[in-house]
């Protein structure tokens, strides 16, 4: 998607693409390889990032959700594309909407929506990529998973109905009313070395302004509260008319969450207000 995108606004750079497996690629990470890396912090991204140190790649492109919210200074979000969808879906192996009483989900945030949308269900951990998971889920007796919509289409997995591994699964859009999404989530970011001006240059060529003012307000937003994958906090910015429209949900120890919400131009300064409504609501 990135190389299409360079070739239409920037056709005489010639892009070569090198795959990087991650940390978070692997079928399984023990626990104590999670406690070394701080949680799961990192493990979608250490990789990509090292490669851009040393200058082994120009540009790393990652899902925005597994970018931590604070970075090396040597390092940049330079340009992010058009979000994707931000909905989160429950899959099952049935059309039949029976009761729901095991759901496999990876996400700290997954985990504590659903216990507070359903308090009876049993929710189990999922590591892995997205063909992982489905693969593990397909061979499992779960009831369902939750896997974020925008990874499942953009590997051609579309809802509300797809086949893996020669299981049908089916697909239901959570509503992100109760499931909001993780910061970042549906978005390809694009980061750079921020001295190297001639790439930011040809980069920033297909940068979405909208989507990256979005970015900007969810990832401050989660670098006040110190937080990335690893608390239960949702959050998700729309731009509209003209502004930034911020909500965010932290669960505690209650099982409902704390809500907030604002509007505003400057994404920073609106992450600020919303983080500040949040600290007066935890009172």
């Amino acid at each position: 998607m990135v190389e299409e995108a360079l070739a239409r606004t920037r056709p005489y750079v010639k892009v070569a693409t090198e795959i990087i497996r991650t940390r978070g690629d692997h079928e399984h990470l023990a626990s104590s390889e999670l406690d070394r890396t701080k949680g799961r912090k990192g493990i979608y991204t250490a990789e990509l990032e090292r490669a851009l140190m040393e200058k082994r790649i120009d540009v790393a492109v990652h899902s925005a959700k597994d970018l931590p919210s604070e970075m090396d200074n040597a390092l940049a979000i330079t340009a992010v594309l058009p979000r994707g969808a931000v909905e989160d879906l429950l899959l099952r192996k049935s059309r039949a909407h029976a009761p729901v009483a095991t759901i496999a989900t990876g996400s700290v945030r997954r985990q504590r929506q659903a216990r507070w949308s359903n308090p009876a269900v049993r929710v189990v951990g999922l590591r892995g990529n997205v063909p992982t998971r489905l693969r593990k889920f397909v061979e499992s007796d779960w009831d369902a998973i939750i896997l974020a919509r925008a990874g499942l289409e953009r590997l051609g997995f579309l809802p509300p109905e797809f086949e893996f591994d020669g299981q049908k699964l089916f697909a239901e859009v959570l509503s992100p009313e109760n499931f909001v999404s993780a910061g970042g989530q549906g978005i390809i970011a694009l980061q750079t070395h921020a001295a190297d001006w001639v790439t930011r240059e040809i980069v920033s060529s297909i940068d979405d302004v909208e989507t990256h003012l979005c970015l900007r307000a969810e990832r401050e937003f989660l670098r006040l509260l110190q937080g990335d994958c690893d608390l239960p906090v949702g959050v998700h910015a729309r731009f509209m008319k003209g502004e930034t429209a911020l909500r965010v949900q932290l669960f505690g120890e209650a099982l409902a969450p704390k809500m907030a919400s604002g509007r505003g131009n400057n994404p920073e300064k609106l992450a600020g207000e919303v983080f500040r409504k949040l600290e007066r609501e935890q009172k």
